[in-house]
């Protein structure tokens, strides 16, 4: 089988998540070819992508891709997949492979599979529904495949391997009909739906003034900043913090919960991680049924003691 991956691309460089989706791709392939394709301004040295599996990579370097537009880009992913003769397009299930998956699979004709979460046996593949309580399994029954992979579902494999990197023109580059006006970035260099830790707050924090107790655990862990919808609607946090069911789905190794009950909206959007930890002042706190492991004392107290803790952990490594 060969399979196309699209890398996304971040500040001129690829995502993370690009490991994961060629090592994906690689063990799908089966000896096949791989190839990813990445689509604007890139000052990386795209070459490092066969560390991960990919043997080629197309490269479209047109300036009016500069910025991401789903429906322009959908477009040119389907004109790649039949240019490299590929039965699967491989893309992230997170705000840009959602946006490009459908109008690729729309112009190929294509099966979507939208949110699996591991390798397909035969023409089914695994994809959780009801909020993560049960596991379907999607059949795809045309001749092209559209895959859109659920962040941090496999382990990226590393090798040393190099690809080719080619120069890419589509017949026909659409034109964007979005016009850019202003970026506004997040102030974290972590994006959640890629973050492999998660330190994140609820009410119980009691107002945005003592955040700092979650941010400076972040900061020792390495990890990104969460929160409960809560929240985020009374203006505690940004919105872009926000896990849950409306928010973001996580599927970070390590997820830490300060002050948050567990409503079942918030565990719709968190129940995929490796492990939960719960740090909440009330035993009979919902969370705790879902918590890998529970601490039950005042956010005010254990924070900064775990914090230290932590502190004190990396000194002895060092």
């Amino acid at each position: 089988m060969n399979v196309l991956v699209y890398v996304d691309l971040q500040l001129g460089k690829p995502r993370k998540n690009a490991a994961e989706l060629l090592t994906y791709a690689g063990k799908m392939a089966d000896g096949g070819t791989v190839t990813a394709l990445v689509l604007g301004p890139c000052s990386e040295d795209l070459s490092q992508l066969g560390n991960f599996g990919a043997h080629r990579v197309l490269h479209c370097n047109a300036p009016e891709l500069s910025s991401f537009d789903g429906l322009t880009f959908g477009k040119l992913l389907a004109e790649a997949v039949q240019f490299c003769q590929s039965d699967a397009l491989i893309v992230a299930f997170d705000h840009s492979g959602k946006a490009v998956a459908p109008v690729a699979a729309a112009k190929l004709k294509a099966g979507l599979v939208a949110g699996t979460s591991g390798l397909p046996i035969g023409n089914l593949f695994p994809v959780k529904s009801y909020s993560g309580k049960a596991l379907a399994k999607v059949k795809v029954l045309t001749s092209i495949w559209v895959v859109a992979l659920t962040p941090n579902s496999i382990p990226a494999e590393r090798n040393s391997g190099t690809a080719m990197v080619e120069n890419w023109t589509p017949t026909d580059l659409p034109v964007s009909k979005v016009k850019v006006i202003a970026t506004h970035k997040n102030a974290s260099d972590i994006p959640l739906p890629e973050a492999e830790r998660v330190v994140s707050g609820g009410r119980g924090l009691k107002g945005p003034e003592n955040w700092g107790l979650i941010e400076e655990l972040a900061k020792e862990l390495g990890a990104a900043t969460a929160c409960s919808r809560p929240v985020s609607d009374i203006g505690w946090r940004p919105h872009h913090e926000h896990v849950g069911q409306t928010g973001i789905t996580i599927r970070p190794n390590l997820y830490i919960a300060a002050g948050i009950s567990g409503a079942i909206q918030h565990l719709a959007g968190v129940n995929s991680s490796k492990t939960i930890v719960v740090i909440n002042s009330d035993a009979e706190a919902p969370f705790f049924k879902a918590a890998d492991y529970g601490v039950i004392g005042d956010a005010f107290e254990v924070l900064p003691k775990l914090t230290e803790a932590i502190k004190k952990f990396k000194a002895e490594q060092a």
